[in-house]
């Protein structure tokens, strides 16, 4: 979870945290309701063993693309005209080269209606007019591929922004379960082999498939005898490339999800590195890795090897067919049946009708590819959001902080309740410490403040007003929270520190960074406040970060303050320090601070004892103690293993 959650400004995604909701309910085209993902994996070398998994959604992917291509339909129009209007006219000219060859035969004397004159006039002028044609067609493609290029970035550059207002839309309880590599490669991986499949396909599909019906109907034109012997081999052809196709699509789908695991693997390790190495994890970290390349390198060897397997059948289809029209057009030729020029423009035919039922099957495989992937990005937009924002309240009046819990229900899995019948009241400007063993509540019970996750039963309310009717952002922006886990992004200090207020003065930085010590070490910096901290806030220390992040809540000013274990990873000196600024940001303001060492939470007004998602005693440091029950149970305990 992050370091912080204020509200105020604009969020990049940082990582474990809970969404900021995008308020705008409106859903477009691309999230529907759909499956939940899969991963499917196999043994090393059962690739080919085993039966493979199935793309079930490929119809209705399909029908998902072609609404998502909707958006550019006028534009998708003009690339089919401008594609029909380039292979019109690169199929007449088989047909003009044929009529040039018999001007050449006839002025060559040969045939029946020789004449011993080469009509070289004629002949120009159709050469000319065929050169005309060809330019004329490569400017047609060109428009065609300049457009389609437009038409499938805008696309993908849509898919992307919906995929990112989703991630700001799901539940953090979705995002907990997940993989992070894997959701990056549905983000990443994914999204550009779609785009790449689409770039290369719709137009490779759109123009053999003109082309395929205009070269047919130039053939059956010339002589419908030999027609219908070029298409004999069609039918074999088209149950081959059938065959083919349906054994690659499911090992495409394979291979991308082994990709995503192989993602999440490699991001996993390398973001635990020094744990990895600290307790000597390198090896089976080696072998695991290991056990999913193999299970990579085995669906993506499946995927290519059927894929690959397309074009040489193609060839030896389109083979046959050469001979068939050789040999039938031979003798029609040797009976005056037809010319030597139509004969000619024949077998360019049959190498044309062959070439574009060729480059369909192989860019059916790599749409295949692509559909797989589209799926898996189908399957994050599909999953189900959070619960829909209400309206941003008009003028909403300045929050005091007083917040009530009552009888609330909640837990994480429906099998495994944490907290039943939660019932607390804390008034403005008060200071609430939660204590207690690792997993009875705490850090949930301020989860739940937040709306990072929805209650299961019973009503959390602010100055009276149930959380659940706030739009999430509003809520949040009236809340300060710094966790003990650490977030900073690639940036300069001054940047992180104005993260919750992106409106602050280069004073209320300089004051807030004063207030929390920050300057003390920023100062010491070669480039003070413009230092730029690397994406992974390695080039300052763990407790230089802590102070960055309690910096950043103080300069956001919240109504609400949430301290978890802030100050767990700073020095005993500076722990006093940071103590003494939190008493005076704590002023008017209602805190939560959870905390582990009791030393910190002893001047709290109330003092919560969670156990097992209950509220077990409550009070300030003096009245637990005296009581002598559970807090004073944690103190001894405490202070016991301190002194030992």
């Amino acid at each position: 979870m992050s370091d912080d959650a204020t509200g105020n400004g604009s969020e990049p995604t940082a990582p474990s945290t809970a969404p900021t909701a995008d308020e705008d309910d409106e859903r477009d085209i691309l999230t529907t309701t759909g499956a939940e993902a899969r991963r499917t994996s196999f043994g090393p070398g059962g690739a080919a063993g085993m039966p493979a998994e199935k793309t079930s959604n490929f119809g209705p992917t399909v029908r998902r693309l072609g609404e998502i291509l909707s958006l550019e339909k006028a534009r998708l129009w003009l690339i089919a005209i401008l594609t029909a209007g380039s292979v019109s006219l690169t199929v007449i000219g088989p047909r003009l080269l044929g009529n040039a060859t018999d001007i050449i035969v006839q002025g060559l004397g040969i045939g029946p209606n020789g004449t011993n004159d080469i009509d070289f006039d004629r002949l120009r002028s159709l050469l000319l007019f065929l050169v005309v044609l060809f330019a004329i067609s490569f400017f047609l493609a060109y428009g065609q591929s300049y457009m389609l290029a437009g038409v499938v970035q805008r696309s993908m550059f849509r898919l992307r922004e919906s995929v990112e207002t989703k991630l700001n839309r799901l539940p953090l309880s979705y995002i907990d379960r997940q993989s992070r590599g894997d959701l990056l490669s549905r983000v990443t991986n994914d999204i550009d082999n779609l785009a790449q499949s689409l770039q290369q396909t719709v137009s490779q599909i759109l123009t053999s498939l003109l082309t395929l019906i205009g070269v047919a109907v130039m053939m059956f034109l010339i002589s419908p005898l030999l027609a219908l012997v070029a298409l004999v081999t069609v039918p074999a052809s088209i149950l081959l490339i059938k065959v083919i196709g349906g054994r690659a699509g499911p090992r495409f789908v394979q291979q991308w999800r082994h990709t995503g695991a192989v993602n999440g693997q490699a991001e996993e390790v390398f973001t635990g590195h020094a744990i990895v190495k600290s307790f000597g994890q390198h090896r089976a970290v080696e072998k695991r890795f290991a056990e999913d390349n193999d299970e990579l390198y085995e669906a993506s060897y499946a995927a290519q090897f059927m894929s690959s397997l397309i074009q040489p059948t193609m060839m030896f289809m389109g083979n046959i067919q050469y001979v068939l029209i050789a040999v039938v057009g031979g003798l029609r030729i040797s009976a005056g049946a037809i010319s030597i020029g139509d004969m000619q423009a024949m077998i360019q035919y049959a190498r044309n009708f062959s070439e574009p039922l060729t480059r369909m099957a192989s860019m059916a495989t790599t749409f295949q590819s692509g559909i797989a992937s589209l799926e898996r990005v189908l399957e994050l937009l599909d999953v189900d959001e959070q619960t829909v924002e209400q309206e941003a309240t008009v003028d909403p009046p300045p929050v005091l902080g007083r917040v009530v819990f009552d009888d609330v229900d909640f837990s994480y899995t429906p099998t495994k309740p944490l907290i039943e019948g939660l019932n607390l009241t804390v008034e403005p400007g008060q200071t609430i410490a939660i204590v207690g063993p690792t997993g009875a509540g705490k850090t949930t019970l301020v989860n739940l403040i937040m709306r990072f996750y929805d209650l299961d039963a019973g009503t959390i309310s602010l100055d009276g007003r149930d959380i659940a009717s706030f739009p999430r952002s509003e809520l949040r922006s009236k809340v300060g929270m710094v966790l003990q886990d650490t977030w900073l992004f690639g940036g300069t200090i001054r940047e992180n520190l104005a993260y919750g207020n992106p409106s602050a003065t280069e004073d209320e930085i300089r004051a807030a960074a004063r207030t929390t010590y920050v300057d003390r070490f920023v100062e010491t910096l070669p480039d003070g406040y413009d230092t730029v901290i690397n994406d992974e806030g390695d080039n300052i220390s763990i407790g230089e970060k802590q102070l960055l992040t309690i910096a950043r809540a103080f300069l956001a000013n919240p109504s609400i303050l949430i301290l978890d274990e802030a100050t767990s990873s700073v020095d005993t000196r500076t722990e006093v320090l940071i103590q003494e600024a939190m008493n005076a940001l704590r002023q008017d303001r209602t805190s939560f601070v959870i905390a582990h060492r009791l030393s910190t939470i002893r001047g709290a007004d109330v003092i919560l004892v969670m156990e097992d998602g209950s509220i077990v005693e409550q009070g300030n440091h003096a009245e637990l103690m005296a009581r002598n029950g559970a807090y004073a149970r944690l103190h001894g305990a405490q202070f016991a293993g301190q002194s030992t």
